[in-house]
């Protein structure tokens, strides 16, 4: 049976921030991905796709996947591109529900214009368009991951967290 939930999903759709409600509702640990690829590179994620390239970073996310994907009972916030290695979404999908948060582009562009992070794959001149086309080249692969998708454009964090509790009781429920 599958105790973990792995969110994925684009940047700016939510997953830190509803994963880190969705753990402290069902008194789970959470996990970032992407705080464990700065653990194992040594180094901010600005700062090795500046220094090593999106190809390294990639190789540390395929490697923090192998060490989470076994656990048990946790909360799972994946980066936006876990999805392009099908290795990840093969790990994941052994212990956990894979839920994908979906939202608009101009809902994405806000949220991540309003963050404090630094998104590597962002500096460009004309972020919205970067958004839209990484969100169509990656849509499909995001489609394919899910067990359960959330659009999260309209809804606030709790809201998210209620839906995802509800779905995935309905499916234990009907299993």
């Amino acid at each position: 049976m599958k105790t973990s939930l792995a969110l994925i999903g684009f940047m700016g759709a939510g997953k830190t921030a509803v994963g880190k409600a969705l753990a402290r509702k069902l008194g789970r640990e959470f996990i970032e991905l992407d705080s464990l690829i700065e653990q194992l590179a040594g180094k901010t994620i600005p700062f090795i796709f500046q220094q090593d390239g999106e190809i390294a970073f990639r190789e540390f996310e395929i490697e923090a996947v192998r060490q989470v994907s076994p656990r048990e009972g946790v909360v799972i916030a994946c980066g936006g591109g876990v999805v392009l290695n099908q290795i990840n979404i093969d790990r994941l999908r052994n212990k956990s529900v894979i839920i994908y948060l979906t939202a608009s582009p101009k809902v994405i562009l806000k949220r991540v214009s309003a963050g404090s992070t630094e998104r590597p794959l962002l500096k460009v001149t004309n972020p919205a368009l970067t958004i839209q086309k990484l969100l169509e080249f990656r849509q499909p692969f995001y489609e394919r991951a899910a067990d359960i998708t959330i659009d999260t454009s309209t809804l606030n964090i709790d809201s998210v967290v209620k839906q995802i509790i509800a779905r995935i009781t309905k499916s234990e429920g009907s299993n």
